[in-house]
């Protein structure tokens, strides 16, 4: 499995969607400074961030009822 050779440890409040193999350092090194991460973007910012970068349509009004 390539994922043998990680340990991936979660803190309260964060959360993964999903994970490419091809990305899996990246990956892992960003769950490692999310803390860090957050102090200065939001998890609203990054993800509004994720879904504008993605061309993801939404409606604000649905997002953080």
């Amino acid at each position: 499995m390539p994922f043998e050779n990680y340990t991936i440890a979660w803190q309260e409040g964060y959360g993964a969607f999903s994970v490419s193999v091809s990305h899996l350092s990246e990956t892992v090194e960003y769950i490692k400074n999310q803390a860090e991460y957050h102090r200065t973007r939001t998890f609203q910012e990054e993800y509004l961030a994720f879904l504008k970068k993605h061309n993801l349509q939404f409606e604000d009004k649905y997002l953080w009822n």
